[in-house]
């Protein structure tokens, strides 16, 4: 069978409350801060500062640049979302390498894009974020077979009824793939 079936992808959506989307700590996409209402090009937000900067002048740490990637790609921002990866102190970091592949998929560039999964969950094999949205990719591609193994993966590694789980169930039955 080509796509996973219709009761699978039933069984995870009945799950997706309780999971977890795309590097944050909600199933929803992530609130605009003035990251994205105030800053403009590869600048974030520094609550410390009280204005936009360039990442390395910033305050935050890695995780809070992880956050404002994640709010850049989203608003759909994906070179000023490299941008900041760039500056970031630990670019190898396998979210980092997660985000790099999310930007490039999303600007069309599907091979690097691959190559930027694969290194991530080379680094880190229970990247089930990475797992998921090269899957997404692969669906995009067409190549539902490999999207399986990674959904497969996902599930295999205590993914079941994660957000990772759930929105590549859904990209399988759909083709219709997630922004966040």
């Amino acid at each position: 069978m080509r796509i996973v079936s219709a009761a699978l992808v039933a069984a995870s959506l009945v799950c997706a409350p309780m999971a977890f989307a795309a590097g944050g700590d909600s199933p929803t996409p992530p609130k605009p801060t003035n990251t994205t209402k105030t800053c403009k090009g590869v600048k974030v937000w520094d609550d410390a500062k009280k204005r936009c900067v360039r990442p390395k002048q910033s305050s935050l740490d890695q995780d809070q640049m992880i956050q404002a990637v994640r709010e850049l790609a989203y608003a759909g921002r994906h070179q000023d979302a490299q941008g900041v990866l760039q500056e970031l102190n630990t670019p190898d970091h396998d979210m980092a390498l997660t985000y790099w592949g999310f930007t490039h998929r999303k600007m069309g560039n599907q091979d690097l894009a691959e190559r930027y999964y694969q290194q991530a969950i080379t680094r880190n094999p229970d990247n089930l974020l990475a797992r998921s949205y090269y899957g997404q990719g692969l669906v995009s591609a067409g190549r539902i077979e490999e999207a399986i193994a990674q959904w497969k993966e996902i599930r295999a590694r205590g993914g079941q009824g994660s957000w990772a789980e759930t929105t590549l169930s859904a990209a399988l039955e759909s083709g219709l793939t997630f922004d966040y």
